[in-house]
């Protein structure tokens, strides 16, 4: 465990080892005391008469031995945070990249609560196990591990009965660690579900206040949250009384060298001085023996996190290499594609070829494939069967980087960051002029609400982009995929939750896209028919299989299940309500 952190400290290890270090001699200022005191309490036990200047000598070295400890410990803890932290820091960016790296569906199942846990709570945690149980931990334990050896030297039946409580004290500590650490992935799943729970509750608000939905979902965040509240207290009490006991035992290495100790020096089998150097060198590995098992106890928790860690850390990345695209075109190609969530099939050899230049529309009911083959384009997920070409090289054949440069997707949920509405669309190409981005805006026909907003194109998006109608986010987001000016380009739905004049709106928008300076490939996924009977080809997908390809024209002359999407299409077209006579709705 210990060297798989370290493996993250980078050049910061020699500062761990060095706080080690020091953090070993702060120790050692802390037990010597104990042996000055002896010297100070030697003579009279011997018979001796004591020395003034030899006694306000070790007093000096006892005062002296204080400061130096102080000193010692605090720059032993400095240099052990400041290596800390950098390890943390480093951790966190290696747990980033490789997150870059894995599927965003992968992503988006472990939820916000998990991730934000993961990335804030459990390496925090870390910070327990390289600031303090690396260093304090092994300063305390090897100390006195040293002190007991040199017991041995000054009477080995002394010795012996200081280390008698140490087997009672760390039974009690297996004892506990048995009884809590079979809950500690179930405490852990249950601090997750509150988490999601929690980041859920608070997003879904408006939701809930609008649909007067409080208790429900007030009912449920209740639940978990005192379920994890009950988990917790329950695992505690059954560690309670074993803590308390190991607690009370470890420390008191006295607990059996001070009365069998004198009823040794009663008989002859022992000498009074030694009896009080073992007691001093007792009373000073106490308290050293104690702070390191307290971070023993921390363990189990600290070793789950880091399992977790890896854990997600070894999931499979994105299958993928360094090339760059290398397509003869930009003609796209699903090839007997079979994709599944979890064990779920839901693509069923899927082929079909979008040529380059050409605008091809995905239809379906809900549920056939339609955004599975959109977010497996633009490689949210690996195909789990066949293979998707662009110009004839395989997805999995350049790099995530170079699959990007080619493809723009909108989708209809985007999300805007809490920046200017211009810094929003140059998302789209960092390089970009304002004046570029600009003209993306106007043919993403935003101009209509930039110019009514207070700062115009310098207004903040608010948090998510909550200062826009979902309609005014979809044609920011259009402005983006325009700027960037992709040879391919993916509209999973964009215009699915808009009234008809931003539809319109972004109708126009899309326009504006397909007479760009160059040919585009467009896929589009719609459900209002209406607007792709022009699509040089549709494609009718059916449970996740290919029904039928063709123009709008082909489709309706022979293809049955296109009919019946067309005809529920025209239907809902003339769907109105009345008032009747008597004041109802029909």
């Amino acid at each position: 465990m210990f060297k798989k952190v370290l493996e993250y400290a980078g050049e910061y290890r020699r500062t761990t080892y060095a706080s080690i270090a020091v953090m070993l001699l702060g120790v050692v200022m802390s037990v010597l005391p104990y042996f000055f005191i002896y010297r100070l309490i030697a003579p009279p036990l011997t018979g001796e008469l004591a020395n003034p200047g030899q006694s306000l000598l070790w007093a000096a070295a006892i005062a002296l031995c204080g400061v130096l400890y102080a000193l010692l410990y605090v720059k032993g803890l400095s240099l052990s945070h400041q290596a800390a932290y950098s390890t943390l820091r480093n951790l966190r960016v290696s747990l980033q990249g490789r997150l870059e790296k894995q599927p965003l569906g992968v992503i988006k199942e472990k939820g916000t609560g998990t991730l934000k846990k993961m990335f804030t709570d459990d390496i925090d945690s870390i910070e327990l196990l390289l600031a303090h149980a690396l260093p304090e931990g092994l300063a305390n334990v090897a100390v006195p591990f040293f002190v007991f050896i040199a017991m041995f030297f000054v009477d080995w039946k002394l010795a012996l009965l200081s280390l008698c409580s140490l087997p009672l004290g760390l039974a009690a500590m297996g004892a506990m660690y048995r009884a809590g650490t079979s809950k500690v992935g179930d405490y852990y799943a249950s601090a997750r579900k509150m988490n999601n729970t929690i980041v859920e509750y608070i997003n879904g608000m408006e939701v809930v206040k609008v649909f007067n939905r409080d208790g429900d979902s007030y009912r449920r965040f209740e639940q978990d949250v005192r379920g994890y509240r009950d988990f917790t207290l329950a695992w505690y009490k059954v560690c309670w009384p074993w803590m308390a006991l190991y607690n009370s035992i470890l420390p008191c290495v006295a607990l059996f060298t001070l009365p069998v100790g004198a009823f040794l020096v009663l008989k002859d089998y022992s000498t009074l001085p030694d009896l009080a150097l073992v007691l001093c060198m007792s009373f000073g590995t106490g308290a050293p023996l104690l702070r390191a098992l307290s971070f023993l106890a921390a363990m189990p928790q600290v070793s789950y996190k880091i399992h977790a860690l890896e854990q997600l850390m070894s999931a499979l990345p994105l299958a993928q290499t360094e090339a760059p695209f290398s397509g003869r075109d930009h003609t796209v190609t699903f090839d007997r594609v079979h994709f599944a969530y979890r064990e779920e099939e839901v693509l069923h050899g899927v082929s079909l070829t979008v040529p380059e230049g050409s605008l091809t529309a995905l239809v379906g009911e809900s549920g056939s494939g339609k955004s599975t083959l959109a977010k497996l384009l633009v490689h949210y997920y690996d195909v789990t069967g066949g293979a998707i070409r662009l110009g004839g090289q395989d997805l999995r054949d350049m790099s995530l980087q170079a699959l990007n440069d080619q493809i723009s997707y909108v989708s209809q949920e985007q999300f805007l960051f809490n920046t200017s509405l211009l810094e929003n669309i140059r998302a789209g190409r960092l390089t970009a002029t304002d004046e570029e981005v600009m003209e993306a805006a106007r043919k993403a026909q935003c101009m209509e609400f930039l110019d009514r907003l207070p700062e115009g194109i310098h207004t903040m998006a608010g948090d998510g982009g909550k200062q826009l109608s979902g309609g005014e986010r979809q044609r920011i987001c259009l402005a983006r995929a325009i700027l960037k000016d992709a040879p391919v380009i993916v509209l999973d739905e964009a215009t699915a939750f808009m009234d008809p004049e931003n539809e319109e709106k972004m109708n126009a928008a899309i326009a504006e896209v397909l007479r760009g300076d160059r040919p585009k490939t467009v896929i589009v996924i719609a459900h209002r028919l209406h607007s792709i009977v022009n699509a040089d080809q549709i494609c009718v997908l059916d449970k996740g299989r290919l029904a039928d390809a063709g123009t709008h024209e082909e489709l309706l002359q022979r293809c049955p299940r296109y009919q019946k999407l067309w005809q529920a299409a025209q239907g809902s077209a003339r769907w109105g309500i009345t008032a009747s006579k008597g004041g109802e709705n029909r």
